[in-house]
Order: C-alpha cells, then sequence, then structure tokens
C-alpha cells in the first residue's frame, strides 16, 4: 500500500508541475478540443458556428466586390444573404461561447478535485502513516522530527514531506530540462546579435603552473 501511496503522490506532484508549467488555460483548450472530436451535439454546432463564419466573409467580400449603384440587386441580394448569415452566426456564437465557459468552469473543477483534490486527501488520510523509514541515527533529532511532520511517527518521512520532495525534485528537473531547450533551440533576443542561436562558450583550459 506505501508504494501505491508513494507513486500516487509522485503523479500527483507530477500533474501539478505540469498544469504549472502549460498553464490552466491551455489545459482547457486540450479538453476543448479533445470535446469537440467526439460525436455530440455541441462538436456539430461548433463546426457549424465555423461554416457560418466562412460563409458571412465570402458574402462581405462578394458585397465588396459588386458595385451598388451599377448593380443594385445583385448587391442587395448578397446584402440580405450576409445579414442573415451573420445574424445565424452571432446568435450561434453567443451559445457557444456560453457552453465553453461552463465547459471551462467544469473542467477546472473536475482538473482541482482531481490534482489539489486528491493531494489535499492523501496528505489527511496518511497523515499518520510513514512513507519511509530513515535508518536510526541517520539524522540528528530536529531532523527527524521535521521530516515526519504534521503527525507520522518519529524517524519516518511524511507523506507532506514526501510531496514536497517530489514537487521539488520536478520543478529543478523542468527547470534544468527547459534551460538546456533553451541553450539548445533558442536564440538571442536582443542586441546586435539578435535573432542568432545561443552559443555556450567552451571552458578555458587552466594552464599549469610552473
Amino acid at each position: 500500500m506505501e508504494l501505491q501511496v508513494i507513486l500516487l503522490v509522485f503523479v500527483i506532484q507530477l500533474l501539478l508541475s505540469l498544469i504549472s508549467s502549460i498553464g490552466a488555460q491551455a489545459v482547457n483548450d486540450l479538453a476543448w478540443w479533445m470535446f469537440t472530436k467526439l460525436p455530440n451535439k455541441q462538436a456539430a454546432q461548433s463546426k457549424e458556428t465555423v461554416e457560418l463564419r466562412n460563409e458571412v466573409i465570402r458574402l462581405q467580400r462578394e458585397m465588396i466586390g459588386v458595385s451598388a449603384q451599377d448593380n443594385f440587386a445583385k448587391w442587395a441580394r448578397l446584402r440580405r444573404e450576409h445579414d442573415k448569415a451573420k445574424e445565424k452566426y452571432e446568435k450561434q456564437a453567443r451559445d457557444q461561447q456560453s457552453f465553453r465557459a461552463t465547459f471551462d468552469s467544469i473542467v477546472s473543477k473536475l482538473r482541482w478535485l482531481g490534482t489539489q483534490g486528491v493531494n489535499f486527501v492523501l496528505n489527511t488520510w496518511y497523515a499518520k502513516q510513514p512513507m519511509f523509514w530513515l535508518p536510526q541515527g541517520w539524522v540528528p533529532y530536529q531532523a527527524e522530527w521535521i521530516l515526519s511532520l504534521p503527525r507520522a511517527p518519529l524517524g519516518s518521512i511524511s507523506v507532506n514531506v514526501w510531496a514536497i520532495a517530489c514537487g521539488s525534485v520536478i520543478g529543478m528537473i523542468s527547470e534544468g530540462i527547459i534551460a538546456l531547450w533553451t541553450l539548445s533551440h533558442g536564440s538571442v533576443k536582443t542586441g546586435p546579435n539578435k535573432g542568432e542561436k545561443l552559443k555556450m562558450e567552451k571552458p578555458i583550459a587552466m594552464k599549469k603552473e610552473l
């Protein structure tokens, strides 16, 4: 059971780090994109909304290309079609935005329950259960007391401390990966070398003293 809890705490901290890195809105956008790929009413309406927008743009371009003075009948017909399509598009777009706001709210709540909520339950439920036992005499008494906070047996590592350790290590690894990627693929943002790829200076060899 301890191993399952240990892995679950690690996974929760990993998810929290990912959400923090890419942003909550990006998670909502991804969930919405996946939702619109499913066979449902909202997905069909979303596709229809895009088609209506394209139709409005097409009719507007045709109207611009037709002179109201030289060909009033055609211009008036295009105007009626444009206004009708625009009205339908705006109504459908408002409905879509309203549903999207509700969808984002639900996803945000589920995301919180799946991460922070589960994290809170784990920290509360397993507060008195040790995740790891420290070798006897390995660290001073004060350190043992801190590592067992808030209610784990003295000489053990509590679930809270384990969660903090996982989050810290994941954060450091993430920053290291980002730094390496930036050095490999990044470019200079300002100055005379703007746009050039970042280069690492080769270490200068130390000369041997005579």
